[in-house]
């Protein structure tokens, strides 16, 4: 199995030469009705990519592209509806970390196999995560959250995504390796909860770029480090959380598109030409990249090894930090 980050050079290298060769070839398949694009999540960055590519897939595809947000248990009610869909090619799913990935151990029992049940189609994006935290707060810096939180925990709480998100369980990595404990409060989808630390009913969270730069910009949150292994070039003056005394602490958000198992090989193909001349067009990359994610567009097999990767690297997270689904 691949390491992360040589899968990950893997597929940035090989992003360009994919997409030209599917470029040069002609789908085969075409979709005869209304397809629905199911979103496991409410008010995120997966649901602002659905609504970006939808209408991009009904240009080239010539059906209505339907976004449908099903949320619930981590994302798992969205991603078991789609594993249950007929393999027609009328179905597809928004995945990321959550119900692909990190529930296989942090639920006790899942409804379906993701890597089983579910047939990848491409990895389109990922990005380390913003630590922000409500700027009334009084956190001066990570250092400054950590001593503050050590000395009064029931004091602090932490809003996610859902449970089983990055958003979840990259606070539990910080927990372990920082020593400390705070209350977890889950929601469903990015929105609520960053409404909810900017009110100061929560203290803290880790979300994308997307879901909360412009309110660092405004000054209504305060961004003090992000997961990556370097500064993020939007914002150089942010150390990241290794720096801030975490070593070697990195966590990776990602999204990509799924279809249920056993769809066609050409169905997946016509869907996987199209995703990467989307994502790599002009007007979609910029969007995308102003969001702070970075454009992979792997192949179908890249992805399902990325996702037995996450599996394992998440599972690891989970088992040294006992988080569990709440």
């Amino acid at each position: 199995m691949k390491t992360p980050m040589k899968l990950a050079a893997t597929l940035a290298a090989c992003a360009c030469a994919v997409s030209t060769a599917w470029a040069q070839a002609a789908p085969e398949w075409r979709p005869t009705k209304p397809v629905r694009i199911v979103v496991p999540i409410t008010g995120s960055t997966n649901d602002v990519l659905a609504r970006l590519i939808a209408p991009k897939l009904q240009e080239a595809l010539g059906q209505p592209f339907v976004v449908e947000n099903k949320p619930g248990a981590g994302g798992n009610i969205g991603a078991h509806e789609v594993s249950r869909a007929v393999p027609d090619g009328h179905t597809l799913l928004i995945g990321y970390n959550g119900p692909l990935a990190i529930n296989v151990t942090l639920f006790d029992k899942m409804p379906f196999d993701p890597q089983k049940d579910l047939a990848p189609i491409t990895l389109a994006v990922k990005s380390p995560q913003f630590l922000v935290v409500n700027p009334d707060s009084g956190i001066a810096d990570v250092k400054d959250f950590i001593a503050k939180v050590k000395a009064d925990p029931k004091k602090y709480t932490y809003g996610s995504v859902a449970v089983g998100s990055a958003s979840h369980l990259t606070m539990e990595m910080m927990k372990s390796a920082a020593h400390f404990q705070m209350t977890h409060v889950p929601y469903r989808g990015a929105g609520p909860a960053v409404t909810d630390l900017i009110a100061g009913n929560i203290d803290a969270g880790f979300f994308v770029p997307g879901n909360v730069q412009g309110f660092v910009k405004e000054g209504r949150l305060k961004l003090i480090a992000s997961t990556g292994i370097q500064r993020f070039p939007s914002t150089p003056e942010i150390p990241t959380l290794a720096e801030s005394g975490l070593r070697n602490f990195e966590a990776t958000s990602w999204i990509g598109l799924l279809a249920p198992a056993r769809t066609p090989p050409n169905i997946i193909n016509t869907y996987h030409q199209a995703m990467v001349r989307i994502l790599n067009s002009p007007d979609i990359s910029k969007r995308l990249q102003e969001m702070e994610f970075e454009i992979v567009a792997s192949t179908p097999s890249q992805f399902s090894d990325w996702i037995s990767t996450e599996i394992g690297r998440w599972g690891s997270v989970i088992k040294a930090t006992g988080a569990k689904a709440d």
